[in-house]
C-alpha cells in the first residue's frame, strides 16, 4: 500500500525541504572543513547523524502518515455527508426523469417520508413536472405548495461526468448525463407579509345609477328624496359593511375607496348589492339599477382610478346593472342579469348624426365594414351608412369578402342596379388598395376589431367611427373617433335608420335600400318578438314610409329546402340538459352557409316549453360555431363570454378552434355546470 501511495502538494513539498536543508548543511561542511578540520568532523557527524534520522523517519512514520491521512479523508467524506444529511434546508437529489434517489432529513420531515423514498417528485409536489426540470439550462427555479407551506424550489443540473471522470470502477457512456440537486426554501412567512401588505392595497371605484331619470318619472315628487335616501343609505350601509369609503359626486354618481381585501369580499359574495337596491320601491315602477367599476393592481393611485374610469365606461356600454373589475391584464363581469332599459329621447341620436355628418364632410373617402360572415343586420346598417355618404358627394365602398345564401339575394339587387356604382362592394385586399390619406371608416354591427371584415383597414385610417348595439366585451375599438354604442338598441339597423332621420343631407332613401335596414331589423329581432322597444317600431315605421315592404323582404329570406331541412334534423335530434338548456349539432353538409341554419334552429329551439336558452353547435371552415339564445330567463352572453365569445343577453355566439364539436359540446356543458353550482345563472 504504502509503495503505491505518494504524497502530493504542501506535504510532499514539506518533506523535500527537509532534504534540501540537509544537502545544504553537507555542502557547509565542506566549507568549515577549510576553516577548522576539527569543527568540519564535528560538522560532518552532525550532519550524517541528522540525514540517518531523517531517513529513519521517514521509513518508520510514512506508513502511520499516509493511514492517518486516509483516515482523515474518509472522517471528513462522512462529516460532510452527515452535515448534507442534517443540513436546515430541505434537499433532494433527482435522476433525470424526476425520481427521488437521495433526500435530507429535513426533505423527510416535510413531505412525511422515510429514507429511501424512490418515486417521482411530481408525486409529493404535482407543479413540479417534466417539462420544469433542467433538462436543457443549468438552473431553474418555480414557486411550490405544500400542505400550508410555501416555498421556492430551486433545481440545480450535476454532471455525473464530472464527478466519476477518475473513476476506476464505472464510466458513463452518455457524455451528457446528469442528476438533479433539488433545494426548498421557505417563503411562508414571506408570502404572508406580502399578501397582508397587497390585501391593503387601495381600489378605486365608482358607482352609477344607471336609470335615475326614468326610475324618477313614475315618483311622486314628495316621495322622490325618499327614494333617493334609501338607495344612498344601502350604498353606504354595503361599503361599510366592507370597511370602505364612499362619498355622492353628483345626484347619481358615487365615488368608492376600498381596500383590495374588501374587493375579494365583495366578489365571494357576487356584489349582492346589485340585487338588493333592486328591492326598494316606494312606489316606482322601474327597479333602480346599479353599474360599478373598480380599478386595482395599478403602480399607482392615479393608474387605479383610471382602471375604475376604464371599468364603469365598460359597465355602461354593457348595459349596466352590472360589475366590471379592471385589474392589468384582466377584466371580470358580475351581473348583468337585466334586460337593458330603453331610452326614450333621441337625443343622443341626433347628437351623434350631426357628428358623424362632420366627420364624413371632413373626408374625402368613406369605407363601411361590419363583422366577418356579414348577416342580414350589418350589410343593413353598411348600407344605410353607404347611402349618407352617397347623399354628401362622398366615394363610398362596402367592405366585404363573402356572402352567404341568405344574403346573396339582396346582395345582387344593388350589384344588377346602375343607380349604385360597380365599386360599392370590396373585398379587403381592394379595400387596401384603394384606402387614401384622408379617409374614414364606420365600422357597424360589431366593436371587435380581431372579427371585423379587415382588422388591418383599421390601422390605415386616420378617422374611425363605430356604430353598434353588442354589449362592449374586453376587446374594444379603442381609438375610435366617434363611437355610439348602445346595448338597448334591437339591431344596428335600428340604430342607422334613427341617424338617418337627424343627419339632414336632403336625399330620401330608396325603397331598396329601406327594404335592406328593414330586413336586418327584422332578423336580428327575429321577426320583431325579441329585443324590440318603441324606438325599434318607430325605426321600421320610418322605414316603411320610405318604401320598406314586407313582402319584398320576406321573399328575400326564403330558405333552400336543403337549408331547411337540416335546420329541422337539428331540432329533431335536441338534447334537453339539465331539464333546462336545449343542446344540438347542426349538420351542415349541403348547405352553403350552415352557421345561420344553425342560428335559426336556436330560434325556434326556444319555442319548446321549459327550455331557458338555445345552444346550437356547427362546423363550418375548420371552426366550430355556437349560436346561443335565449328569452329572457339567462342571460347567453355572460356563458359565451366564458367560452371566449359575447352578443347580447338574448342572442350570443362563440367560435372554438382546434377542437371537435363533440369537444366544444362537453365545454359548453361544463360551464354551465360551473356556472350553476356558483349561482352565476
Amino acid at each position: 500500500m504504502s509503495k503505491n501511495v505518494k504524497l502530493k502538494g504542501r506535504f510532499r513539498t514539506y518533506k523535500i525541504t527537509l532534504y534540501v536543508m540537509g544537502i545544504i548543511l553537507a555542502l557547509m561542511t565542506v566549507g568549515i572543513y577549510f576553516i577548522d578540520y576539527r569543527a568540519g568532523i564535528i560538522l560532518n557527524v552532525f550532519v550524517l547523524l541528522y540525514f540517518g534520522g531523517l531517513l529513519f523517519s521517514n521509513l518508520k512514520s510514512k506508513q502511520f502518515v499516509i493511514n492517518e491521512l486516509i483516515s482523515f479523508a474518509t472522517e471528513y467524506g462522512q462529516v460532510q455527508r452527515q452535515i448534507l444529511r442534517e443540513l436546515q434546508l430541505p434537499h433532494a437529489l433527482l435522476d433525470q426523469s424526476g425520481k427521488v434517489i437521495w433526500t435530507n432529513i429535513e426533505f423527510e420531515k416535510l413531505v412525511d417520508e422515510e429514507k429511501g423514498y424512490r418515486k417521482s417528485i411530481t408525486n409529493l409536489f404535482p407543479s413540479i413536472t417534466m417539462d420544469k426540470l433542467p433538462l436543457e439550462e443549468e438552473e431553474t427555479q418555480y414557486e411550490v405548495s405544500y400542505g400550508e407551506r410555501d416555498f421556492l424550489a430551486q433545481m440545480k443540473r450535476i454532471s455525473v461526468t464530472d464527478m466519476i471522470q477518475n473513476s476506476e470502477m464505472i464510466e458513463v457512456e452518455d457524455e451528457h448525463s446528469f442528476i438533479i440537486g433539488l433545494y426548498l426554501f421557505d417563503e411562508t412567512a414571506l408570502k404572508i407579509a406580502l399578501r397582508e401588505n397587497d390585501d391593503q392595497s387601495l381600489a378605486v371605484g365608482m358607482i352609477y345609477l344607471d336609470n335615475y331619470e326614468e326610475a324618477l318619472e313614475g315618483v311622486e315628487e314628495v316621495r322622490r328624496s325618499l327614494l333617493l335616501a334609501l338607495i344612498d343609505r344601502k350604498i353606504n350601509k354595503y361599503v361599510a359593511s366592507v370597511d370602505g369609503i364612499v362619498r355622492k359626486l353628483e345626484k347619481d354618481k358615487y365615488l368608492l375607496i376600498l381596500r383590495k381585501k374588501a374587493v375579494t369580499q365583495l366578489k365571494e359574495n357576487k356584489f349582492e348589492i346589485l340585487e338588493d337596491v333592486k328591492t326598494v320601491n316606494i312606489g316606482n315602477e322601474i327597479a333602480v339599477t346599479l353599474s360599478i367599476g373598480i380599478g386595482l393592481g395599478g403602480l399607482t393611485y392615479s393608474q387605479n382610478t383610471e382602471f375604475a374610469r376604464a371599468a364603469i365606461d365598460l359597465a355602461l356600454g354593457r348595459g349596466g346593472d352590472q360589475v366590471v373589475v379592471k385589474i392589468p391584464g384582466n377584466i371580470q363581469y358580475f351581473g348583468g342579469k337585466s334586460q337593458q332599459v330603453e331610452k326614450s329621447t333621441r337625443v343622443k341620436a341626433r347628437v351623434k348624426a350631426q357628428a358623424l355628418k362632420e366627420i364624413i364632410e371632413a373626408k374625402d373617402q368613406l369605407f363601411v365594414m361590419g363583422h366577418r360572415m356579414a348577416d342580414a343586420d350589418s350589410f343593413g346598417a353598411a348600407v344605410g351608412i353607404y347611402t349618407i355618404a352617397k347623399s354628401m358627394q362622398r366615394k363610398a365602398h362596402i367592405v366585404m369578402n363573402e356572402v352567404n345564401t341568405s344574403l346573396r339575394p339582396m346582395v345582387d339587387l344593388f350589384m344588377q342596379s346602375p343607380d349604385y356604382d360597380e365599386d360599392m362592394i370590396l373585398t379587403s385586399q381592394e379595400a387596401l388598395e384603394k384606402v387614401g390619406n384622408n379617409a374614414v371608416l364606420v365600422v357597424v354591427d360589431i366593436n371587435k376589431p380581431s372579427i371585423t371584415e379587415c382588422p388591418e383597414l383599421l390601422k390605415h385610417c386616420k378617422a374611425i367611427v363605430v356604430l353598434d348595439h353588442h354589449r362592449q366585451g374586453e376587446e374594444t375599438i379603442d381609438n375610435a373617433t366617434l363611437s355610439y354604442v348602445e346595448p338597448y338598441a334591437s339591431s344596428a339597423c335600428e340604430m342607422v335608420a334613427e341617424i338617418l332621420q337627424y343627419v339632414e343631407t336632403g336625399t330620401k332613401i330608396k325603397s331598396m335600400e329601406a327594404d335592406c335596414l328593414y330586413s336586418g331589423i327584422m332578423i336580428d329581432t327575429n321577426n320583431f318578438m325579441t329585443k324590440t322597444g318603441v324606438r325599434t317600431f318607430e325605426a321600421a315605421a320610418f322605414l316603411r314610409r320610405n318604401g320598406a315592404d314586407v313582402t319584398r323582404v320576406r321573399k328575400l329570406f326564403r330558405e333552400e329546402a336543403s337549408e331547411y331541412m337540416a335546420k329541422a334534423k337539428t331540432i329533431r335530434d335536441t338534447m334537453i340538459y339539465r331539464n333546462d338548456y336545449a343542446i344540438s349539432i347542426c349538420d351542415g353538409t349541403g348547405c352553403e352557409s350552415p352557421t345561420i341554419v344553425a342560428a335559426q334552429a336556436a330560434n325556434e329551439l326556444l319555442n319548446i316549453n321549459g327550455v331557458k336558452a338555445s345552444f346550437v353547435f356547427t362546423e363550418y371552415q375548420d371552426k366550430v360555431y355556437l349560436s346561443a339564445r335565449s328569452i329572457d330567463e339567462l342571460n347567453v352572453q355572460i356563458v359565451m363570454e366564458r367560452l371566449g365569445g359575447g352578443g347580447h343577453m338574448n342572442i350570443a355566439g362563440a367560435q372554438f378552434t382546434e377542437v371537435g364539436v363533440d369537444e366544444a359540446v362537453k365545454r359548453l356543458q361544463e360551464t354551465l355546470d360551473e356556472m350553476i353550482e356558483n349561482k352565476d345563472i
